[in-house]
């Protein structure tokens, strides 16, 4: 379907024309804190499915009536290899002896391992529940719905819906901020339904209304994300759009990701830890009457007087007195432009499948897999999320003064090799080994800061949050795969770190073919960008 024709105004060239303002007032200061300060409950709430789905130890409940013996009631579970403890003997998490034959035994006065040979004792599965360990946590949605051994699929899917979720609002959020509602109403609207939304699942019912609204969550959550990043970076001059695409947005997400385990370390309960992440989400919605809408989407839109109206605003606020006329328009034919302009080449495709789908699998592979690392979670999730602080630092130094192709090929080719030699790490060095999984964690996270910026340097006003919203978008088959990576070490604890660890530095290789943006001004049209030679 071709695209519709409208007369809009043109501006040759936006920088220039706001170029009066400077870099650094106090408007670009108090808009880009307040951006970033929304960014905190996103980093919260991302990955809170490692502390609300948190699996605690356990094992087959026996009915209480039971008269047993203490003897066999401590013996009723039998003893497996653990392939993630190399082969340790652990009691069993989905299996017990047949309670008849306990009590039969238990009435005659055996005793088990001495009269009887517990070999020989015919199993059964876990037919009156689970009994979980309530040291770690009081309640998570495995011990609440019972989400172990054959009901342990749920858990990873979980996690894939919450996913699918942002695959969803990545590609709804793109349209609605780009050819409707613009930046700001796209932004509030859905921080206000996250709200909403997290409230709702607080009274959760059973699992499948909690991940319904858990894959709602996911579409708002990215929407009010991507959106106020495009936001920031239509708004801010060039420095300060560089330091805000890289280690601003990131750093304040970091701060939010850090902020995750501790809270989780105070609020053991799923639900009142849903409560907290409900709060956070509340604090940012007054910042809707101090954050303003892009100049650059309402140019874009032919929106003239309101876009000069905020300019004049912000030279009020930074003192300075601005022009007669700000934006000179030229009256011009030009296309309504939709996602359909961005699928006809194969840039987006080429770049949604390869880098960011790869970044999303190490990313969430590596945040998600903290609850499976050896030692205490909350101190593993923590390191995860300080580790990303430093990460985007250097993002925001690489991104500053080095070649985007170079900054973005070394970060994910390192991420990959860090994440690949895990496995030829001893099993007892088990230091080490976290060691070297935080440093692919670093590597990765830098990767993950870079890619954003980049991409929206190399696509136009018209369609950058299209763009950005449809990178993430095809990304999120990563993400929703990246639990299922994880899964894989139940055959083997080594398979995750081989696959994740091939496929980063592979795409790390495949990066250095895409076309270079350092030092260049953002495009306004289509026919400013760059072409992709790779």
């Amino acid at each position: 379907m071709p695209a519709a024709t409208s007369d809009t105004s043109k501006i040759t060239d936006y920088e220039a024309a706001t170029s009066f303002l400077g870099e650094w007032g106090p408007f670009q200061q108090r808009t880009f804190f307040l951006l970033c300060l929304s960014f905190i409950p996103n980093g919260l709430t991302a990955l809170s499915v490692v502390f609300l789905a948190g699996t605690p130890d356990h094992r087959c409940a026996l009915p209480a009536h039971l008269n047993l013996s203490a003897a066999w009631r401590n013996s009723s579970i039998p003893l497996e290899e653990d392939a993630t403890r190399d082969g340790a003997l652990v009691p069993s998490k989905c299996s017990r002896y047949k309670v008849e034959y306990l009590l039969n035994y238990s009435e005659r006065g055996f005793l088990p391992g001495l009269d009887v040979n517990l070999s020989n004792v015919p199993k059964e599965s876990c037919l009156d529940g689970w009994e979980f360990d309530h040291s770690v946590y009081t309640s998570t949605i495995v011990s609440e719905w019972n989400l172990v051994c054959d009901e342990s699929w749920k858990k990873p899917l979980t996690s894939s819906l919450f996913f699918g979720g942002i695959l969803a609002g990545s590609f709804v959020s793109g349209q609605l901020s780009d050819r409707l509602f613009g930046r700001k109403m796209v932004m509030f609207g859905t921080i206000g339904l996250q709200v909403v939304t997290t409230l709702i699942q607080v009274f959760s019912s059973s699992w499948i209304m909690f991940v319904v609204l858990y894959f709602l969550l996911g579409v708002e959550q990215i929407s009010n994300y991507l959106v106020a990043f495009v936001l920031g970076a239509e708004i801010l001059g060039p420095q300060v759009r560089t330091f805000f695409s890289t280690a601003g947005v990131c750093l304040f997400f970091a701060v939010g990701y850090t902020l995750l385990p501790l809270l989780a370390f105070f609020v053991r309960d799923w639900r009142m830890l849903q409560v907290g992440f409900m709060l956070a989400g509340c604090v940012c919605l007054p910042l809707f009457w101090f954050i303003p809408e892009s100049p650059r989407w309402l140019l874009s839109q032919g929106r003239v007087e309101e876009a000069e109206v905020i300019i004049r605003n912000a030279a009020k606020m930074n003192r300075i007195e601005s022009p007669p006329v700000i934006f000179r328009p030229l009256k011009v034919r030009t296309r309504v432009h939709n996602i359909c302009d961005l699928l006809r080449s194969p840039n987006i495709r080429w770049l949604s499948v390869t880098l960011w789908n790869t970044l999303t699998i190490a990313y969430y592979a590596l945040s998600l897999n903290t609850a499976n690392l050896h030692g205490n979670p909350f101190i593993n999730c923590f390191l995860s999320a300080v580790i990303e602080i430093p990460a985007y630092a250097l993002s925001w130094v690489m991104f500053r003064w080095c070649s985007r192709r170079l900054s973005h090929f070394s970060a994910l080719f390192a991420g990959g090799f860090f994440i690949f030699i895990i496995q030829f790490i001893p099993r007892h060095l088990v230091a080490l080994s976290i060691t070297f999984e935080m440093l692919g964690k670093f590597a990765v996270s830098t990767a993950f800061a870079v890619v954003y910026a980049y991409t929206a340097e190399l696509y136009p006003t018209v369609l950058r949050n299209t763009a950005v919203g449809a990178c993430s978008t095809a990304s999120r088959i990563g993400s929703i795969v990246a639990p299922y990576f994880i899964y894989l070490r139940t055959y083997s604890v080594s398979l995750p770190y081989i696959v994740v660890g091939s496929l980063t530095a592979l795409t790390g290789l495949l990066s250095l073919l895409l076309p270079e943006s350092f030092g260049m001004p953002l495009p306004d049209t289509i026919s400013q960008m760059q072409s992709f030679p790779g």
